[in-house]
């Protein structure tokens, strides 16, 4: 067997279920489940009709480039986005959902070659996927601190110059998973330049871009484009699934640089992760239309707007930039223990920020933290609420 499959860490939610194992909540509450980012909103009727309409695409292979109409419908989606310009041939390819890619994208460009083991920069805390991917493609996880001192991003400055000479990507993620904490574009600005010195491959996952409350979240793409700069080094991840509510579909796009993109495409035949001409029509139709969008984001707005004044009044708490995860504070700062007491007492069940994190520099960026997925109807989120905060008093 593969020896790296040793070095990966048991996944949040197993360690999830081990925290909760034995613990009987009470029979009289209805569960909540604020753990899990599945949206749970319906699937819009303009994709799921796309879907059925296309049925008859099962009967063929599918190419993985994809086809010319779903890649000319990303590329027409982020010139309207973030007026960006792309070739649909060469800087477009469609991927099976933005997990699938960022771990198989990480298969394809980490170069193992060389007397120093390679290095990928993730933020801290992070999505699992980040830290699997390097460590099955034999690279070294590097984590870059995200706390509140510094808005939520990586903090650049404590990378050192010969971890930075090592680096061969690093992964963004803005919108962040779990604070919520957008890129500006002097932040962009200052990662470009490291790229330009270091010669490494920015991965920017922006799944969560399309949940936002007042202004549309900075994409990479975009950051480079006001800053006059071309895509090199640079790929971007997107998603339908909580865009459009079909995280089922697995249907997502990467855009960028096209000469990394032609050997991801290369790695991608081999890989066997074509998308079905069926889920495909499904995605030209999602990513064409932008009422369900805009219908999409005002539920989690209504949310956000509920839960966070309730919950605010017994929690340090504040509606995050985008995504639609509240990152709060728990009182006593033992994140795993109020997870498993809230779910004893009220049937309710968050994830402790510290399963998200690693001891990186000396502390866990996500201790004393909980991550909510206001992804639940209204009525059980306030129900929620309204429950976290009797249990806090």
């Amino acid at each position: 067997m593969n020896p790296h499959l040793e070095l990966l860490h048991p996944y949040p939610f197993q360690r999830l279920r081990q925290l909760l194992a034995g613990v009987t909540p009470p029979a009289d509450k209805a569960h909540i489940n604020l753990s899990i980012g599945e949206p749970k909103h319906p699937t819009p009727e303009v994709v799921k009709q796309a879907l059925i309409a296309a049925l008859d695409g099962l009967a063929a292979y599918p190419a993985t480039l994809g086809s010319e109409a779903l890649r000319g419908a990303c590329a027409d989606w982020l010139a309207r986005r973030y007026q960006v310009t792309v070739d649909p041939a060469r800087e477009v390819l469609p991927v099976c959902g933005s997990r699938e890619a960022l771990f198989s994208f990480v298969q394809a460009v980490i170069d193992p070659r060389g007397d120093d083991k390679p290095v990928l920069i993730s933020p801290n805390p992070f999505y699992q996927i980040y830290e699997g991917a390097a460590l099955l493609a034999g690279a070294v996880p590097h984590y870059v601190n995200c706390v509140a001192a510094n808005r939520f991003q990586p903090d650049w400055r404590s990378v050192s110059e010969e971890t930075w000479r090592r680096t061969q990507i690093v992964i963004v993620c803005s919108p962040g998973n779990p604070t919520g904490a957008v890129m500006s574009l002097d932040d962009w600005r200052e990662l470009f330049a490291l790229s330009d010195r270091y010669g490494f491959v920015i991965a920017s996952d922006e799944c969560y871009s399309e949940i936002y409350f007042d202004t549309p979240p900075l994409g990479g793409l975009e950051a480079a484009r006001l800053l006059g700069r071309g895509h090199e080094r640079l790929v971007m991840f997107t998603s339908l699934s909580k865009r459009s509510n079909a995280p089922g579909l697995r249907s997502g796009f990467v855009a960028g640089d096209a000469a990394i993109l032609a050997k991801f495409l290369l790695y991608r035949t081999y890989h066997g992760s074509a998308m079905s001409q069926t889920v495909q029509e499904a995605s030209i139709a999602a990513w064409n239309d932008e009422a369900h969008v805009v219908d999409n984001r005002a539920a989690y707005a209504a949310k956000f707007a509920a839960v966070t004044a309730r919950i605010g009044q017994v929690l340090p708490v504040s509606r995050p930039d985008a995504g639609f995860y509240l990152w709060a504070e728990v009182p006593g700062g033992d994140d795993a223990a109020f997870a498993r007491e809230l779910f004893a007492r009220e049937h309710i069940t968050v994830l402790p920020g510290s399963f998200l994190a690693r001891d990186a520099h000396g502390v866990n960026p996500g201790a004393g933290r909980v991550r909510l997925a206001l992804v639940a109807p209204l009525a059980d989120c306030v129900a929620a609420a309204e429950r976290i905060e009797q249990f806090v008093r």
